[in-house]
Formats: C-alpha cells, structure tokens, sequence
C-alpha cells in the first residue's frame, strides 16, 4: 500500500497509450440572466476524443448502474453503451473501475485573496481534482471578504484560469460577514460569476431579521442562503462538543444544543419565507432529526456532511492534537452514528469536504489557539467508501450520488452532477473502489498539511478526472 502521490499508481486500468501535455478545457461561460452559473459544452476546438471501456457507470443522475463504455468527443459525451467503436478517439481501459459524474463539492476553503500561504485557487484546485472533483464551491471568509462582485470575479476568473475544475463562488450574506447588513447580493447574483448562493460560514447569522430578509430578497434571483448554524452566546471560548470528553479534559464545551437552536430558527424562517435554505456541516442527531421533519414538511431546505463528521469522535481530542480542531467540533458517537443515518435516509443530500487548510504556524500551536479546520478535498471519496460503504450504512450508488447528483441539486448547477447522456458535458471521474492505500500528509496537493488522517489506511482512490473531456488527472496524477 502506497501513500497518496507516491508509487506507481493507483491502479492496472490507466490508459492504453501515453498521452501529450492535455489543452485546458474552457471554463464556466456566463449566460443571460440572474439563475445561476452555467457551463459551455466544452472548447470550439475541445480534446481529443476518448473512450472510456468496460468501467461500471455508476450515474444516479440517469438511474444507470452497470457495465459501460462512454465516448467522449468535443468535450462532451458523444455514446453510452456496450461494445462501443473506438474509432479515432484514444482507448482507457477502466475495467474494473467506477465511472461516474465529476464530484461536487459545495463547502471548501480556497484561501485566495489573502491567505495564499494556507492554499491559493491553483493548489487547492489541484487538490479537488485529485480527489475526483470537478466542481468547487469556495466560501466567501477571504481577505478581502467575498462580499461584492469584483472580489466574486476575481475568485470565478482565477477559477478559469487555473482550469483544473470549476469554481463556483459563494457569496457573502453580510457585509464583511460582520452580521450589520446584507451584503450586494443582487449586483453579486448579475455580476460575471453569476453567484447563486450566499453564506456567511464561520460565523452563524445571528439576527433572525436579517436572515429572513436574506431568504426573500434571495428568491429574486432563485439563489441558496446557506448558514452555519451555531449560537455563539453558548459557544464563547468553546474548545471542543460539550460531553464526557470535554469534562475529563477540561476543556470548555460547545453544546449540541447550540447549532440545534439555529437549525430549529433557520428551519422556522425558510418555512415562513419560502426561500431556499441550505445547511452547512450538520454535526449532531438533534440537527438531522430537525432537518428530516423539516422536509416532511415540505421546507425547501437541503443539507451537507463533511467526512470528519462521520469518521471521528470527539475522542479524538484527548490527545490534544489540534489537527482535530473543527467548527463545528467532532461530536459524541451517537451524533456520527446520526450523520450516517441521514445520510443514507437522505435527510442529508451532500457530502462536503468543508476543506479548511491552514499554514503550520497557525496550526501547530496549542490546542486553545489553534484554528479549526481540516483538508478534506483528497480524501473524501476514500472516506466515503471506507466509513459508510463499506460497513454498508451507503450503496456505493447513494455513496456517488451524495457525491454528485445530490450537491449539483442542492445549487443547481448545470453541467455538473450528471446525467451522464450524449451531449452533456464529459464532467467525469475514474475510480477504483478496492485500491487501497495509506494517507500521507506530505504528499497531498494541498499547499497545507493539516489532515487528520495521515497514516490512516483507506480503500478507494481516483484514477482519472476529465473535466470537459480533458484530463486533468490521469493514472492519478494531476494533468499539469
């Protein structure tokens, strides 16, 4: 077993014959009208076609679960179906592995503009295409914050011309997420990213006012407000979740009380607006059973997980390593337990890295100074399989379409999430859901290092992404 970036590969099934530096598919296109962003077909003049042989096409978008061969041309999918022609286009044998539409991630940490020693676009692109994913969703708690429209274009062009996956901005709520007042969320929702979804993540929207204002004025423009539930008159110099673990170590507690209060409000106010409501990182049974009634409901509301929530337990903590330091904290095992169960209920929709790099300075400190957060881009999919499918809580087709299908449906974003039918997209990943591997810090793509799983041994690993048809990695390396 190999760490990641290390040995050969990851996997017999790479392609049949060496392959030129690849051209870097075109970006996001903007399109008329406030609705969201939108993304072209592919290049005029886009990759060389490719047929990818033999995979099992895992779409849940399409309902497709079953060998089959794609055809990739122009950059889009040309033909699904067995036995296909090869033709002019380059053969990769993906027998024995899984095909399906590129992941989506809708909660990651980009650093860029203002902490680029953390992580820069380009890195932490590298680091989601690595890790299977041709959609990224950076949230808007940069340097300056991401709260008008030139900071928003900046992001979404950086996005483009970095090339390696498709960067979708989220906007700010407020202004400075300071909580006064809302941010320009119209002039970012018309601007050239086309923003469709606000957030303030990392801090809660304390005025229950001005949420209910954000979710009105959002519906103008069809777009998400997406909250980090936390009330933080009960979390005020909190270290970790509120439990045994916090009394034997002394360490000030975060009650599951605290985002259950804000999940119950944001619940209440979506319901009373009608607005789209997304919540970030549920991490306690009291949130997913609050979210599960909600949409009997009938609540416009989705809802995401991270891995961390359901891999570790505030047990972790004991040893006072701050690399397990996260807002919001790792909860009890009853609350992991509860994150698996939505997950595989779909009272949770989407599995979100909420990937939060950190330069070692800053996070190889003391437990009470350090800053939460942990990488998650490059080891989702492993976790995933390991954690929940393996252990049979997910099928490996809810498993990609909590991946996939589901984020897409939460922002809605075309070209993304599948299906995977002639003349979408070729937005793609390969993977082997039996390779097995070792997670290592140093060799992630990440520019930072604060995983809490290094030396953890997985199972499944991607072999090739393919956004808008070109690879951007292959044989599990990164296309450039």
């Amino acid at each position: 077993m190999s760490p990641l970036g290390q040995g050969s590969g990851p996997g017999p099934a790479g392609p049949s014959s060496p392959s030129s530096r690849p051209r870097r598919p075109a970006g996001p296109s903007s399109r008329s009208g406030p609705a969201g962003p939108s993304n072209s077909p592919g290049p005029a003049a886009g990759p060389g076609p490719v047929l990818l042989r033999g995979g099992r096409l895992v779409d849940p978008a399409g309902g497709h679960d079953a060998t089959a061969d794609v055809l990739v041309r122009g950059g889009a999918v040309a033909a699904v179906g067995t036995g296909l022609e090869a033709g002019d286009a380059e053969l990769v044998d993906c027998d024995g592995l899984v095909v399906s539409p590129g992941f989506v991630d809708l909660h990651v940490h980009l650093r860029e503009p203002g902490r680029e020693d953390a992580e820069t676009i380009e890195t932490g692109s590298r680091a989601a295409a690595l890790g299977g994913y041709t959609a990224v969703c950076p949230m808007p708690n940069t340097d300056p914050v991401a709260d008008n429209a030139g900071v928003v274009e900046m992001v979404a062009a950086r996005g483009r011309e970095v090339g390696l996956v498709d960067v979708f901005p989220v906007g700010a709520v407020t202004l400075g997420q300071r909580g006064g007042e809302l941010a320009e969320l119209g002039t970012m929702a018309h601007s050239a990213a086309r923003v469709d979804c606000f957030s303030d993540d990392g801090r809660p929207i304390r005025d229950a006012r001005l949420l209910r204002l954000a979710l009105e004025y959002a519906q103008a423009f069809d777009a998400v407000i997406a909250d980090h539930a936390e009330d933080p008159s009960l979390t005020d110099g909190a270290q970790m979740h509120e439990g045994e673990v916090s009394a034997i170590l002394g360490l000030q507690g975060w009650p599951a009380a605290a985002e259950e209060m804000v999940v119950a409000r944001d619940l209440l106010l979506a319901e009373l607006t009608g607005g789209r409501l997304h919540l970030c990182h549920l991490s306690t049974a009291g949130s997913v059973a609050l979210v599960r009634a909600a949409k009997a409901r009938g609540v416009l509301v989705t809802a995401e997980a991270a891995p961390h929530h359901f891999t570790l337990t505030d047990e972790a903590a004991r040893c006072f390593d701050p690399v397990y330091k996260v807002n919001p904290p790792l909860r009890s095992k009853a609350d992991v337990e509860a994150i698996r169960d939505g997950l595989a209920d779909g009272t949770i929709d989407a599995i979100a890295t909420d990937h939060a790099p950190h330069a070692r300075e800053d996070k190889e400190v003391e437990w009470a100074t350090a800053p939460p957060g942990m990488l998650g881009l490059e080891t989702a999919l492993a976790l995933t399989i390991t954690e929940l499918v393996e252990p049979g809580y997910l099928r490996l087709g809810q498993a990609v379409e909590r991946l996939t299908a589901g984020p897409a449906r939460c922002r809605r974003l075309p070209g993304h999430g599948g299906p995977v039918v002639p003349g979408s997209p070729a937005n793609l990943t390969v993977f082997d859901p039996t390779a097995a591997w070792m997670v290592a810090a140093p060799a992630l793509a990440s520019r930072a290092r604060n995983t809490p799983y290094h030396g953890r041994q997985v199972r499944g690993r991607v072999v090739h992404t393919l956004l808008r048809g070109t690879f951007t990695v292959r044989g599990g390396k990164a296309g450039w």
